[in-house]
């Protein structure tokens, strides 16, 4: 009888040890579970632009070049008036809010509305181009930490009204980056403006392949 109660013991025992080891698989699958939905479903990773020696960096990095690469063409469309700048410097401001601070869309908001009631932008075309010679290095991307930047711009500046040229001007931004990777789909470059980092200097004279 000892014998039979004995086996009963280790019967129930073991039972107890099976139900235990499966509630702890449970635990683990729904840890593995939750680990899996809420892991991002898109991830970015930068690369450089020249991949033929290879590139080891952490995905969460992003190159210089991508950060020049994006200020520049953001700055530059913001600045393409193709017929009316009346219009077209609106019709930017909007467009290209993803990529803009708050504060940084605020003062080109307040640029606008300036311009426009000194009668600046009616009927004026606008572009902007790299002054040849002094494109992207090194030297232009300032790192401040992985989530901050200054880029600095050497750009050409050209306006025209009615087709008629009024101004063609050098000037160097300073602009200021910071990572801001909250929406893919409205900006998928998880980087945006946050505007100058001091004012805007006019360049007098340079030579072609100069790079200062």
């Amino acid at each position: 009888m000892s014998k039979f109660k004995h086996a009963l013991a280790e019967r129930d025992a073991h039972i107890i040890s099976l139900r235990i080891g499966l509630g702890v698989l449970l635990l683990i699958a729904a840890a593995l579970w939750y680990g899996w939905q809420s892991a991002p479903r898109l991830l970015t990773v930068h690369n450089p632009p020249d991949l033929r020696a290879g590139s080891t960096r952490p995905w969460w990095e992003i190159p210089p070049g991508t950060v020049y690469a994006f200020t520049f063409y953001i700055f530059q469309q913001l600045n393409r008036w193709p017929t009316n700048g009346e219009e077209d410097y609106a019709n930017n401001l909007q467009s290209l809010k993803p990529y803009l601070t708050s504060s940084c869309h605020a003062l080109f908001e307040k640029d606008y509305l300036q311009r426009k009631e000194a009668g600046e932008l009616r009927d004026r075309a606008r572009g902007i181009y790299e002054i040849p010679g002094r494109g992207f290095n090194h030297k232009r991307v300032a790192v401040y930490d992985k989530d901050n930047w200054q880029v600095t711009l050497d750009l050409a500046v050209d306006e025209h009204y009615r087709s008629e040229p009024i101004k063609r001007a050098l000037v160097r931004y300073p602009i200021k980056v910071i990572r801001y990777d909250i929406d893919s789909e409205k900006n998928p470059w998880g980087l945006m403006l946050d505007c100058y980092n001091g004012n805007p200097q006019r360049l007098e004279a340079m030579s072609a392949g100069g790079d200062k």
